[in-house]
């Protein structure tokens, strides 16, 4: 008799420990981008690479509940992006702005149905992305740190794709993909046992996920707020009447990009680089 007790006041123990545990809220992240811009010169005595390196760091956010969440860019002071100058002779006065995502670019997870669904700003015009959650390899380490008071665990990955490298040599623009491996340290939570985290990084660990860090620095997302209530009204599909699968999204911005640099050829021009 009393070892029944015991086991039904340890089971209540453990479902009061869940029940108190964090289930929904939003966290606030900040992106820290390290670039660096080529430019090849031609001063007279020869062509040479004139390397630009910036950093930038923009705030997003992040609210979850119900097993679903929704990612999107805080409204930032510079809603344009970094503009910085190159007048290093032989491809002219060049002006190069680099921008993030759009400012209505927003991200709905469905964590249960391992689907996501985009809303994607391309100039003037908005379309709706939706693919699935595709769950990487994770690598568990025993290593913990504390971030906002919560203890921390090690996560490592690999993510191997392409990515779209620019290059300007004596005014011409080129671009072309290249192949790209990204190495990501993740650092998450279990105190908080929701899937999910920054960017696309959700459906990934058993925890919230509260640092990611790729190629060393290269990209980092970092939280720095954690709030614990949440409008969960908000935490909704974006809809629109323009769809398109990633391949055709793709496709779609490879073609604003030849645009861009066929509108902007010549002096004072202006090169953007999304860095999303």
């Amino acid at each position: 008799m009393m070892k029944t007790i015991v086991i039904a006041c340890f089971a209540s123990l453990i479902l009061v420990t869940l029940q108190a545990q964090q289930q929904q809220g939003k966290v606030i992240y900040e992106r820290t981008v390290q670039m660096q811009i080529r430019i090849a010169t031609d001063d007279g005595g020869g062509v040479q690479d004139n390397i630009m390196p910036r950093t930038r760091m923009d705030k997003f956010e992040l609210s979850f509940a119900n097993n679903q969440s929704l990612w999107k860019q805080m409204e930032q002071d510079e809603p344009d992006g970094d503009m910085m100058d190159n007048n290093s002779g032989g491809g002219g006065n060049v002006q190069i702005r680099m921008i993030g995502p759009g400012s209505d670019d927003i991200m709905y997870s469905n964590l249960n149905a391992s689907r996501k669904v985009e809303q994607r700003e391309l100039g003037t015009r908005k379309y709706i992305v939706e693919d699935s959650i595709r769950r990487m390899n994770w690598k568990l380490s025993d290593e913990t740190k504390t971030l906002l008071g919560h203890v921390c665990r090690k996560a490592i990955s690999q993510r191997i794709g392409t990515r779209m490298m620019m290059n300007m040599d004596n005014g011409k623009v080129e671009r072309k993909e290249i192949a790209d491996t990204s190495n990501i340290i993740a650092w998450f939570t279990t105190d908080i046992p929701v899937s999910t985290g920054p960017a696309d990084y959700q459906g990934q660990l058993p925890g919230l996920i509260l640092e990611i860090d790729v190629n060393n620095g290269r990209n980092t997302y970092k939280a720095i707020e954690i709030i614990t209530k949440v409008d969960v009204a908000t935490i909704k599909e974006p809809k629109g009447s323009q769809k398109l699968t990633p391949a055709e999204f793709e496709k779609e911005r490879n073609k604003m990009f030849e645009e861009m640099e066929k509108n902007n050829g010549g002096p004072g021009r202006t090169i953007r680089i999304n860095n999303k």
